[in-house]
This record gives C-alpha cells, structure tokens and sequence, in this order.
C-alpha cells in the first residue's frame, strides 16, 4: 500500500497516569524520574497497560497502519532503556547538557555498558497481544545514549558509543526474532552534535545494525516542538545517513517547512515523511497533509513514502494527537486515490 501510516513512536499520556503539567516543565529526563507518575508502585504497572491499550486502540480507530505502543511506560524515548544497562551508577548521576545547552542528572558511566536481560521485549508482546496490524518498537540510539550520559570508564565517546551500540544490536535482534515489523532507532542528537556524528556516529549506528535483518528505521530531528520551538529550515546532519544500512530514516518536514530537495540525497531509502506540526494545536486539514506528503514526492519515489508526524506526539493534549492523526490518515487517502488514478 503507498503512503502508510504510523507514529514516530509516542502518544500522549493521560492526566491520570502522569503529572503531564510537571512533564512540560523539564526537558526529557536522562535518568528514573519516578515523580512523573501519578499512580503508586503497586498499581503503576497495571495502569500502564491500560493507558497502553487506550494508545493503541486510539491509533487503530484513527486508521494508522503500523501500530507502536505509544512509549505510555516511559517517563522519556530513552531512559528507560539506558538506565536499564549494567556498568551505569544510577545512584550516583553525572552531569551533561541537553540539546539547549541546560546542565541535566545523566547515567554515569562506570564499567562496561552490557544487557543482561531485553528491555522491550515485553512491551512488543503486549503490543502484539492487542492488536492485529504491523507493530513497530522504538529503541534509543547509541550516539544519543552516549551525547545524554557522563563517561567515566571508556578512554572516549567513540568506545562509549560503541559500547551503547553493541547492547542496541542485541536488542534489535530480538525484537525482530520476537515478531516486531519495524524496529526505529531514535538518533535526535545526531542534528545537535554534527562535529561528533561526523566523527563516530555512522559507525556506531552500523554497529548497532550489524546483521540485523529486518525493516529498521533511523528517526532525527530538531527535538520535541513544546520544548524547541525554534526550527532550522534545513538538517545540518542527513544525507550522511545515506551511508548507514539502515532501510528508512524518519525526518520531520511540517514545523521546519523542510525543503524537501535534500531527500534526493538518500537515494533508496524509504522516507518516514513528517507531515504534522507538533507545535501546532489546531489539528491540520487533511489537505496540508496530502500537501506535505505532495510536497515530499517531489524527490522520493511514492512506494518509500511513509506518512508520520515530525516527532513523538508525546506532549499534545489527547484530543489534539488523535484529530491529528485522522487528518493525516485522511491526506494519505487522498494522496493515494490520486496515485492510484495516475
């Protein structure tokens, strides 16, 4: 089917599960910020799964095609996972600055980054669990894991991101062997830090993909639209991911205005198009949707266009994501009917 749909991999939380005005006055948290959350220990695993359940019914009655479980149990897109990892002292935090230059608590680094059990394993079944369409997970990258942590054990960034890589890889792998269609590497810090993605972030990547067989995507972007409101119009960082393997890269296009030629530049790549700005709260007519995906065929063939939102919709009011999603359910239908009667 042309122009599928799906999430970048988050949905809003509800009120009742976490403290959502709290959320939007910190940047993501690096490390456990229980605080967040508005229901007690004993109970918070159960209310997760039914928040969970509500995200995916929410996005199948939307009409998206690939479904993720909208990352409802974790506090950001990356510190469950990194504070999941051996040789990190979590009592004991580091320092590092986010992508604003804020000084933020991050995973400290202390001995080598292993993985003795999979940490989104059991996300991926109850997803499946619960719906029929083709499921994706979202893992943080190692070079994002790496640029959000305190390094005091390996010599450099390039060991540390390799080490982030390595555990990565071993999570990727089973995911797939579990059943997951589409497995998406968040990689945001690769337009921050150029100099430093340049340097060691491809190879960690590839490490990170090394014999992975399966539909893998790379998402980067400009950060969460609540948090950065300021939007470049072009990516320092994105036609170098035509060198890594991975099938797809995941861009934003809505909020930037993006000129959409630099997609030329990823030649065989499908395009997860971002065609909803997040920093918007009216929801979008599905005709600037059909406008932006119009907008992105342009350079990219019409079977490797996939229709998402720039970013996680993780900080949008709920009823604000789910028109959103509609509306681009609705442009990709029309974008479609008139691929289909050319």
């Amino acid at each position: 089917m042309l122009f599928p749909t799906t999430l970048v991999g988050s949905y809003p939380q509800p009120d009742w599960l976490i403290d959502r005005q709290r959320l939007l006055k910190t940047f993501p948290p690096r490390v456990r910020a229980r605080e967040l959350w508005r229901v007690a220990d004993p109970y918070l695993q159960e209310a997760q799964d039914d928040a969970t359940v509500m995200a995916i019914r929410a996005q199948e009655d939307a009409g998206l095609d690939i479904i993720t479980d909208g990352e409802i149990r974790r506090e950001s897109y990356s510190n469950r996972f990194a504070t999941s990892l051996a040789g990190i002292d979590l009592d004991n935090p580091g320092v590092n600055y986010d992508r604003a230059g804020n000084p933020n608590p991050v995973p400290r680094i202390v001995g080598p980054i292993t993985r003795s059990d999979s940490v989104a394993l059991k996300d991926l079944a109850f997803l499946r669990q619960h719906t029929q369409r083709r499921v994706k997970v979202t893992v943080p990258g190692p070079f994002t894991m790496t640029n959000q942590a305190q390094n005091d054990y390996y010599p450099d960034a390039r060991h540390a991101a390799l080490g982030y890589a390595a555990v990565v890889n071993e999570e990727i792998k089973e995911l797939f062997a579990a059943g997951a269609d589409v497995v998406q590497i968040d990689e945001p810090y690769m337009q921050a830090r150029v100099a430093e993605a340049e340097d060691y972030g491809i190879a960690a990547l590839e490490r990170a993909l090394d014999g992975v067989v399966g539909e893998t995507v790379v998402h980067i972007c400009f950060g969460y639209a609540a948090l950065v409101h300021e939007r470049p119009s072009a990516y320092s960082f994105l036609p170098q991911l035509a060198r890594c393997s991975c099938r797809s890269v995941s861009i934003e296009t809505a909020q930037a205005n993006l000129d959409c030629a630099v997609l030329a530049e990823l030649p065989g790549k499908k395009i997860l198009v971002g065609v909803l700005d997040l920093n918007e709260l009216t929801v979008e007519s599905p005709e600037v949707v059909a406008a932006r995906i119009r907008r992105a065929m342009q350079f990219v063939p019409a079977e490797h266009i996939v229709a998402a939102p720039d970013c996680g919709m993780k900080y949008l009011p709920r009823d604000v994501a789910y028109g959103k999603m509609c509306a681009m359910v609705e442009g990709a239908r029309m974008v479609r009917a008139e691929a289909g009667s050319s």
